[in-house]
């Protein structure tokens, strides 16, 4: 991460939807992109749950997150709350006092999901156990840049409610032809996803799909959706995070997103988008 910041610098690709045959407008760019690790929140010494999130105040996250929860009422429900004992970045430990444990029995039973590992949680050892569930992206599918941008544009006319609501997100999908196979629109990012990949899930027509495209940036629970459903490019409105890219090139996946107009910038697996 770079000090302070809490990102990262990643090599891109710079390119135009249009290029002529002889120069090649391509250029390499360092692309700063903000951090994303797991947050391990443990109450009365047990795992209560993992959340991403960019590195830094994590006692003040912590704290949010347990009012948020209904695990607080107020600061003086905390016996303590502060770093593990390991000094660990990634674990905040909260103490509650006895009398407000008693109070939420039914809270403190209802954990989320957590992922423990011998050295604790990290996004090394994170990443490590989820290569074990992922395949990496199959080489040979590619689509010429202009194409990628048609795709985009598609994202945008079929939402109907963010024009109305300003406030969904949507994913859509489409296969080797690129035809839209897929669409889904929702309040949340990843429900859009995991409604656009069910359907084409439920009906048979998976193995089709190749491109897809989303309202959102993409984090790295969407890649892990992504590389799930075996998509080898995936295309957002926004920058990555740092976690999500290096989880792409490890998968073998492209990751792209539109800068100015007709620039895209890839990421990664610049392979499988034509340029000239």
């Amino acid at each position: 991460m770079s000090a302070g910041k809490n990102t990262k610098f990643y090599q891109a690709l710079r390119c135009k939807e249009e290029v002529s045959q002889t120069n090649s407008s391509d250029q390499t760019i360092d692309l700063e992109l903000i951090g994303e690790e797991p947050f391990l929140i443990r109450v009365d010494d047990k795992p209560y749950s993992v959340v991403m999130r960019t590195p830094g105040e994590e006692i003040f996250h912590a704290a949010g997150f347990c009012l948020g929860e209904g695990i607080a009422d107020a600061p003086d429900d905390f016996k303590t709350i502060g770093y593990d004992k390991d000094l660990d970045p990634n674990i905040i430990d909260i103490w509650l006092k006895p009398e407000r444990s008693k109070k939420i029995p039914h809270l403190l039973e209802r954990r989320g999901f957590v992922s423990q590992t011998s050295c604790g949680i990290c996004g090394k050892e994170m990443m490590k156990e989820l290569n074990q569930i992922l395949t990496p992206a199959e080489n040979g599918f590619q689509v010429e840049i202009n194409h990628v941008f048609d795709c985009i544009g598609k994202l945008s006319k079929n939402q109907k409610y963010y024009q109305r609501t300003r406030g969904s997100h949507a994913a859509i999908i489409f296969d080797d032809q690129l035809q839209a196979i897929s669409f889904s629109e929702d309040v949340g990012r990843h429900n859009a996803l995991d409604k656009a990949i069910g359907k084409i899930f439920m009906d048979g027509t998976l193995s089709c799909a190749r491109i897809l495209v989303l309202s959102s940036r993409i984090s790295y629970e969407l890649v892990q959706k992504a590389a799930r459903a075996h998509l080898p490019m995936m295309i957002s409105n926004s920058r990555p995070t740092a976690l999500a890219a290096e989880m792409g090139q490890a998968l073998n996946m492209t990751l792209a997103f539109p800068a100015e107009e007709n620039e895209l910038i890839i990421v990664c697996g610049e392979k499988r988008i034509k340029r000239r």
